[in-house]
């Protein structure tokens, strides 16, 4: 990779539905350039796929939180599997430190985010928890 591939991907990171001709005009090259390096980014796997950004997602009527958990022995792969079932869980992540997992969630009011914990509280394996409610952007 090279400046210009370095440049396309950090004008993609902003606005990966900018159009060819976007591309290339700000990059000072022509819409074929854009295109084959855009191809070649991808056969060569440096970029894996595109995705969509929505609006800020914490709105007033939803509950979002970080569950941090620690699991004993051996089951971290049984306890992933077994909170990626919870639709509430909207992301999981492996990490250090004395937690294992950290689960982002999102419900639609407090009554199922009670539910949310209790059911994550009964899946064999967890060892402890640690849940903070997200409030406000920072």
């Amino acid at each position: 990779m090279d400046d210009l591939d370095h440049r396309l991907i950090g004008l993609l990171r902003v606005n990966a539905r900018a159009s060819l001709s976007q591309l290339a005009k700000a990059l000072g090259v022509s819409r074929g350039t854009v295109q084959n390096r855009l191809d070649k980014l991808i056969a060569s796997d440096v970029i894996l796929g595109f995705t969509v950004r929505l609006k800020d997602p914490t709105t007033p009527d939803r509950i979002r939180a970080i569950m941090m958990v620690e699991v004993s022995g051996k089951n971290s792969r049984r306890v992933a599997h077994a909170l990626r079932g919870l639709p509430q869980v909207q992301a999981l992540y492996s990490t250090n430190g004395p937690f294992d997992l950290i689960a982002e969630i999102e419900c639609a009011n407090l009554e199922e985010f009670d539910r949310v914990l209790s059911s994550a509280r009964t899946i064999e394996g967890i060892a402890r928890s640690e849940t903070s409610l997200l409030l406000a952007p920072a």
